[in-house]
């Protein structure tokens, strides 16, 4: 029973959740330590992060689990809570997470929060955060629409981060919202979704990301009186706060997907795989390693899942595994490789998250921690749907390349017979692809091309027999970039004076 007076089940029971102090590795071997160093050196360089031991983790698994350690948490801030998420929605859960933090700025707890501008644009507004306001807390907006800043709005705040007291650590995909919780009086599961808590050394890291992103939406925050980092465990990690352009986690997805030598496990929310990355994944599979991808089956933001289908195809040609998860949404971001290397966090594998947002991830070298994660993939896989490749057909006159002699066919009357045994193939594999909880990949690859071109086609018969209708926007939309360049070059025009004097 949560915190939140009800109850969540899934189909397959939960992996027990442990805190994990680590464990000291075997000695490594002389013959292996250059190797070793090297490979330490290039993932310190690519995700811009060092390596931080002597940290505890805990694995938290679905939002209920997540409300109740970040709300235990809260309440029992004696200092500071730093609170960062993408989405606070105005429903019972935000509310219960709002009061929480009001109290502990009334007691007189620094209580600063960070939200998002998109991500909580019709989810909640100023009046929602009125109370906190008035009990002393702080709340800045992410990068809402300025002048002179026409596609500044499209960099967004996506990290779900909590700091309290120097000490408590948390990061994840939750945001604040009953959503996650699903609907049980409606027979809705629970959003699957995965998320840590930290404590160490490394809780500092997440404290300067906390105070980064509040600086990138306002006055700079005085230095907080530091707090000793006693050593918790031994898990040694990283801490990769991900600015725009900087690039960080997408370099470290292509350099693991390089160094993987058994098996590399993906899971998801809204993966859209630019090429290079894909190059990567298929290069790894292709050389032995056991590839798997677990997205969505329905997602909370269709188009997304339509693109991410599209790019199905060439993963499963090169023997990359697929998973679609059957239950209401899954909105995990994690990846697991070897049983050693782990990272979880709010980072998905798209360019958005790779370029554009602020992002906060985590990458564990661990196997304790890394082999926790793989059981409850493969758990999260025992509620999903394997896609597989459809078998090829021949359209009449292909030649059919065979190692075995083929037998000559008998000439037929009708072609009933034929489409009766192709009938008879599909409903076998139909039926196969239900006992094996498999799902046959359709002609996908080609349906985002064509909604876009009747996408288009509608556009165009708007624009000949209503042209209003397509003038009107791109005339506000012209006046709006116009006034903003403006806005802009008359800023820089100033600066370039002030530099010359």
């Amino acid at each position: 029973m949560s915190a939140f007076g009800g109850e969540w089940t899934r189909q397959a029971p939960p992996v027990q959740v442990r805190a994990y102090t680590g464990r000291m590795s075997s000695t490594i071997p002389s013959s292996a330590k250059p190797l070793r160093l090297l490979a330490e050196q290039a993932l310190s360089r690519t995700a811009g992060a060092p390596l931080i031991g002597g940290n505890a983790l805990q694995l938290l698994i679905d939002a209920a689990a997540h409300f109740d350690a970040w709300l235990k948490a809260i309440r029992d801030a004696q200092q500071r809570v730093l609170l960062e998420n993408y989405i606070f929605r105005d429903d019972d859960i935000g509310r219960l997470f709002r009061d929480a933090l009001t109290e502990r700025a009334g007691a007189g707890v620094m209580v600063l929060v960070v939200a998002d501008w998109l991500g909580c644009f019709g989810q909640s507004s100023r009046a929602f955060w009125a109370p906190l306001r008035a009990a002393g807390g702080q709340v800045r907006v992410f990068n809402p629409p300025r002048l002179g800043e026409p596609f500044g709005w499209i960099s967004r705040d996506h990290r779900k981060l909590l700091v309290v007291d120097g000490s408590y650590g948390s990061l994840s995909g939750v945001c604040i919202s009953a959503k996650w919780l699903g609907r049980p009086a409606h027979a809705i599961p629970p959003w699957r979704d995965t998320g840590v808590e930290l404590r160490g050394p490394a809780v500092a890291e997440l404290e300067e990301a906390f105070v980064q992103s509040w600086n990138a939406a306002g006055p700079p925050l005085p230095a907080f009186s530091p707090n000793s980092a006693r050593h918790m465990g031994s898990v040694a990690l990283r801490v990769i706060a991900t600015q725009p352009a900087s690039g960080s986690v997408y370099r470290l997805d292509q350099l693991i997907a390089a160094m993987a030598h058994r098996t590399l496990w993906l899971s998801d929310a809204y993966f859209v795989g630019v090429t290079p990355y894909v190059q990567a994944l298929v290069a790894a599979a292709r050389d032995g390693v056991d590839v798997r991808l677990l997205v969505p089956g329905t997602s909370d933001i269709p188009a997304v899942a339509r693109m991410s289908r599209s790019g199905y195809r060439p993963l499963l040609k090169a023997g990359i595994r697929v998973f679609e998860w059957n239950g209401s949404m899954l909105h995990a971001k994690t990846a697991v490789a070897d049983g050693q290397w782990a990272r979880v966090g709010s980072s998905n594998l798209n360019i958005s998250s790779w370029l554009g947002n602020f992002e906060i991830d985590i990458a564990v070298e661990d196997p304790d921690f890394a082999g926790l994660l793989a059981a409850q993939y493969e758990l999260d896989l025992q509620n999903a749907t394997e896609i597989v490749l459809a078998p090829r057909r021949f359209r009449r006159g292909e030649q059919i390349m065979s190692s075995t002699p083929r037998t000559p066919r008998t000439p037929r009357a009708g072609g009933s017979s034929g489409r009766a045994a192709a009938g008879a193939l599909r409903i076998a594999n139909t039926v196969r692809a239900a006992l094996g909880n498999t799902r046959v990949l359709g002609e996908t690859a080609g349906a985002p091309w064509l909604t876009t071109a009747i996408v288009f086609a509608v556009v165009a018969v708007v624009a000949v027999l209503w042209p209003a209708a397509i003038g009107w926007p791109f005339a506000a939309l012209s006046g709006w970039l116009a006034l903003n360049l403006s806005i802009r070059g008359w800023r820089q025009r100033g600066r370039n004076r002030r530099e010359d004097k």
